[in-house]
């Protein structure tokens, strides 16, 4: 039996009914799949059953990898024993694919940035995390828990929370409840402003969640006399939508220090 690992966020679903649930999540629409760390395969035995997609895994624990080879021959030279993190996606699929997965709580920021690159690689994800993440990720403006990932992804994915999963369907349970979140790409294509800058805006802004918008852009060069009576400067980042991030970032691209 593979044993989890605490320095990979490994926690084990345990109850099948939930992880029938967590697949049934994924739209059938979806022809190229990628699970991200699969463990001991309590979704990829579902997965399995969908004869209509290409299901590819990746994980980074070989314990776990050599107990997926020895259990689904079918799988046979599509589980990767790889960092989700660190290499080209596209060595996976070459066309657009979903991601799905018990994701480890321990990097599901890093994840979900990744997913935020790729974005027009990945229509679709379904994933459970820590139930406070999933909650920001889904969150809107007027929520103490709106943040980074909130903005950036809501503008590229529609986000739904699905439901929550309680610690003792785990092995070892966690400290914390999980939310399982469905994120849909949206027809948005381009923004219409400077992407990498409406990235350093937003992180700016977060990074001081407390203050004023005004005392938050003062890490970003650009003519703020320009924009000194504008609304958005009094506001605080949770009172901003995910369009009125992009509007500011418009505002800071038209004035540049001259």
């Amino acid at each position: 039996m593979v044993r989890a690992k605490k320095h990979l966020g490994q926690h084990f679903l345990r109850d099948l009914d939930i992880a029938q649930r967590i697949v049934d999540s994924l739209s059938a629409s979806q022809k190229r799949v990628l699970e991200l760390g699969p463990g001991t395969g309590v979704l990829t035995q579902y997965l399995v059953k969908r004869k209509d997609i290409d299901l590819k895994l990746v994980e980074l624990d070989i314990e776990s990898v050599d107990y997926l080879k020895a259990h689904y021959f079918e799988l046979e030279g599509r589980i990767f024993f790889k960092d989700f993190l660190k290499i080209d996606l596209k060595e996976f699929f070459t066309e657009p694919f979903a991601l799905i997965g018990n994701f480890p709580y321990n990097i599901s920021g890093p994840i979900f940035f990744r997913v935020f690159e790729y974005r027009n690689q990945i229509p679709e994800v379904v994933g459970m995390l820590q139930k406070e993440v999933a909650e920001r990720l889904a969150a809107g403006p007027g929520s103490k828990t709106y943040g980074v990932l909130s903005v950036l992804l809501q503008a590229f994915f529609n986000i739904e929370y699905l439901f929550t999963v309680d610690e003792h369907v785990f092995d070892p349970p966690p400290k914390v409840k999980s939310g399982v979140i469905r994120l849909v790409r949206n027809d948005v294509e381009s923004l219409g402003c400077d992407e990498k800058l409406f990235v350093k805006v937003v992180k700016a802004i977060f990074n001081q969640r407390r203050k004023a918008i005004r005392n938050s852009l003062k890490a970003i060069e650009f003519n703020k006399e320009a924009i000194s009576d504008h609304d958005y400067l009094t506001r605080r980042p949770e009172q901003m939508s995910v369009q009125d991030f992009i509007e500011l970032t418009k505002m800071v691209e038209a004035n540049p220090i001259r």
